[in-house]
C-alpha cells in the first residue's frame, strides 16, 4: 500500500552489498556454503524477495555484489528483479567481472526518479573487475550525481580508486557516493581530502560487517558539503553478510526538477 510522502523534499537513500542473495550466517558459511557463489540455490530468490520488501521504502538504492544473470541465479538479472519487486521504474547495472556462464558480478542502481545519464567507470587496480556506476539526475546546472561503488580489498588498489573518485567529483556541487568501500570511514576521508574533495557522512559509526557480529565499517554513504543530511543509520537487516546503510537528505532548491518529482511521488507505507 502507498501513502503520500510526508517530507516532499527528503530523498531516501540506501546502500547494500547483497552478497548475490546468499545470506551467510557465520564465517564457517564461507567454506561450507561456498558452492552458492557458482551454483543455483533454492533459497536465493526468497532472500531477494525479502530484500526487495525492505528496499521499497527508498528513492535511490546502490547495490553491490549483485548478479546480472548467470547460471547461479538461473539467469535472472538480480538488479531487474529487485527493481520489479521493489517498485522501482528505473534501474541500471554495471557488469564488472564475468566468469563465463557461472557468474556476472555487478553493481546496480535502483531509482524512482528518472535517470538522465549513466556513466560506467572502470576503477584502477592491478586486477581488473572493480567498477563504479554513476547515475546523473536532473538537468543542466541542477544535476545530482549518485555513484554505486565496490572498492578493492588491496590497500594499494583501494587508495588509487578513492583518488579516482575524488578527482571525479571534486568540481561537482551535488554528489552522493554509496557502496562497499572495504575500509573504515577515516581511511576513505583521508584519501578524499587528499584530492580536495569536500565530503561528509552522517551518524554511520556502527560497523556493517560481518552482519552476524559486526566489527568493520565497510559500507558508507558520503555526500557533498552542499547537501543537508537529515538522518542516517546502519540497518539491522538479516540477509547478506553485510548490513545496509540508510540516509535521508534534503534536496536543495537548486535541484528543482528533483524536488518537483519527489513532491509528486507517493512512498511505500511501513
Amino acid at each position: 500500500m502507498l501513502e503520500e510522502r510526508v517530507e516532499p523534499n527528503c530523498l531516501k537513500l540506501l546502500s547494500y552489498n547483497v552478497q548475490v542473495g546468499i545470506g551467510s550466517h557465520s564465517y564457517r558459511d564461507y567454506v561450507t556454503q561456498s558452492w552458492r557463489h557458482i551454483l543455483p540455490d533454492s533459497r536465493r530468490q526468497a532472500n531477494l524477495s525479502e530484500i526487495a520488501h525492505w528496499l521499497a521504502d527508498y528513492d535511490i538504492v546502490a547495490l553491490q555484489e549483485v548478479d546480472a544473470g548467470s547460471m547461479r541465479t538461473h539467469f535472472v538479472n538480480q538488479i531487474a528483479y529487485l527493481a520489479h519487486k521493489g517498485g522501482f521504474p528505473h534501474w541500471h547495472h554495471q557488469q564488472n567481472r564475468k566468469l563465463g556462464r557461472l557468474a556476472a558480478h555487478s553493481n546496480g542502481i535502483l531509482a524512482r526518479i528518472p535517470v538522465e545519464h549513466i556513466v560506467h567507470h572502470k576503477l584502477p587496480g592491478r586486477i581488473a573487475g572493480r567498477g563504479a556506476l554513476q547515475a546523473i539526475f536532473g538537468h543542466g546546472d541542477s544535476q545530482l550525481s549518485v555513484l554505486s561503488v565496490h572498492l578493492a580489498l588491496s590497500p594499494q588498489a583501494r587508495k588509487k580508486q578513492l583518488a579516482y573518485i575524488g578527482e571525479l567529483f571534486k568540481h561537482q556541487k551535488y554528489f552522493i557516493i554509496m557502496g562497499d568501500m572495504n575500509c573504515p570511514h577515516d581511511h576513505a576521508l583521508e584519501e578524499f581530502s587528499r584530492q580536495g574533495l569536500q565530503v561528509k557522512l552522517g551518524d554511520q559509526s556502527d560497523p556493517t560487517f560481518p552482519r552476524w557480529k559486526p566489527k568493520y565499517q565497510l559500507d558508507h554513504i558520503w555526500v557533498s558539503q552542499s547537501l543537508k543530511i537529515l538522518n542516517s543509520q546502519v540497518m539491522n537487516l538479516g540477509v547478506s553478510d553485510h548490513l545496509p546503510v540508510a540516509m535521508d537528505i534534503e534536496i536543495p532548491r537548486q535541484l528543482a526538477s528533483i524536488r518537483e518529482y519527489l513532491d509528486r511521488q507517493p512512498i511505500a507505507a511501513n
